[in-house]
């Protein structure tokens, strides 16, 4: 198999052309992290040819700019059928706050895409993009688009060209699998006919860390993931090798061992070379969760005697409790922006998610609903949590907004779904 080139598409994209029509003062960003926020309607007219030529690539590509751009919760789509898809139809009378006019040609063997994004109030034009790129890379190209456009109304890049890795056991065994976040393009990653867990993206989200037990004991592996036949144990020691978190510049992982006979905190070098022991013998700990400026983790412990999340400063070793409602409170997951800090927490409805700040107060439970709600994983942009959701056997991925609304399942498919991991923005 031909191992994929390891170079962003920015690389092999040429932007020729980006505008940004003067709007009359500072420009003023969306707050798409309230809880009432209305939802912008935009409408997707299908793209043309600029040839005239008759296709269904145009339609395609509407299509996933739709899908793109619904995904991140604070937009809908406009029914071309309320128009007719009609290019000059009257967009604030049928409720479009916006309107994209793109369109598509070859120039050069390459696909060229042109797209605007234009405010109907004023019919003013916000911006204006053009891409060109090998027509095998579409798909990319049209997500970078969408991402540009969820910049234009946010100030903050969009998560379209995202990828969330997880465990099922669809097979009758529990392998990894990997998914762009729309659905499309799910692979199995590992083929180990075994137990796996835990699996961790690295920083650049190129390589992902794992513990599986097919060997008997559970060791830790790395995997490239530009391939799909190398996969490398970096730690077999005897007892646990598991959990790994990996350090915000990807030089370090947090692993859990337990080859003294207590489970302890280990940091660890991707190689599998152990730096220092970070724990020791202060009851089970486990769970590591870097903050994203490197400088403390979160982790969990029951060295109280039920298990809590607690936070350590990673220069002066100092640890502190951070949570104390409820009898159990596990997988801390620490927000990209470092603001917040998620987990699971047992309740009289079972497992349920929260929130909390890192510097401590009273936390804040999102979900309410039937079933347990487990190992929650923070888009990169800091707004959605990919968790498991289920009761017993039956577990499937879930995402929620900020606010605890918009739960939505994810994957359709056989088999348990857990461990859910969201991976960095990714080079298109």
């Amino acid at each position: 198999m031909k191992k994929p080139s390891l170079f962003p598409l920015l690389a092999i994209i040429s932007i020729i052309g980006l505008a940004f029509p003067s709007l009359g003062g500072a420009r003023v960003y969306l707050d798409i992290t309230s809880a009432d926020v209305k939802k912008l309607s935009i409408a997707i007219p299908t793209f043309t040819e600029t040839s005239g030529a008759k296709d269904d690539k145009g339609q395609k590509m509407t299509d996933l700019v739709g899908k793109a751009l619904t995904f991140h919760g604070f937009i809908s789509v406009v029914p071309a059928s309320s128009y007719q898809n009609n290019r000059d139809a009257n967009w604030t009378a049928i409720g479009a706050d916006y309107v994209i006019f793109g369109s598509y040609g070859t120039e050069g063997g390459e696909m060229v895409v042109e797209a605007k994004l234009m405010d109907t109030h004023g019919n003013k034009m916000i911006a204006g993009k053009r891409y060109r790129a090998p027509w095998d890379k579409a798909r990319p190209t049209i997500l970078k688009l969408s991402d540009e456009i969820i910049f234009q109304l946010t100030g903050e890049q969009g998560i379209s060209n995202t990828k969330i890795a997880f465990v099922s056991d669809k097979t009758g065994k529990k392998e990894v699998y990997l998914s762009d976040v729309l659905g499309d393009n799910m692979r199995q990653v590992t083929r180990h006919n075994g137990l796996c867990i835990s699996p961790r993206f690295s920083p650049d989200g190129g390589q992902l860390a794992y513990t599986s037990y097919h060997r008997g004991n559970p060791n830790l592996y790395i995997t490239d993931l530009s391939q799909d036949k190398t996969t490398k144990a970096i730690s077999w020691q005897k007892g646990l090798n598991m959990a790994p978190g990996w350090s915000p510049d990807g030089q370090s992982l947090i692993t859990t061992m337990s080859m003294d006979g207590n489970s302890d905190l280990y940091l660890m070098a991707p190689t599998g070379k152990i730096i220092e022991r970070l724990t020791n013998n202060e009851g089970i700990s486990c769970s590591a969760s870097w903050a994203p400026d490197g400088r403390r983790f979160a982790f969990v412990s029951d060295r109280t005697g039920n298990p809590q999340v607690y936070i350590m400063d990673i220069g002066t070793r100092q640890v502190h409790r951070l949570t104390f409602s409820g009898k159990e409170n596990t997988t801390p997951s620490w927000s990209p922006k470092g603001d917040l800090i998620a987990y699971t927490g047992l309740t009289d409805n079972g497992y349920q998610l929260f929130i909390i700040s890192p510097e401590g107060g009273e936390p804040t439970q999102l979900t309410q609903y039937w079933g347990n709600y487990e190992s929650p994983s923070w888009s990169p942009d800091g707004r959605q949590i990919v968790l498991s959701r289920g009761q017993g056997a039956n577990k499937e991925l879930c995402r929620i907004f900020l606010k605890g609304q918009g739960l939505t399942s994810l994957f359709p498919m056989k088999g348990a779904q857990t461990y859910p991991q969201w991976s960095p923005r990714l080079p298109y």
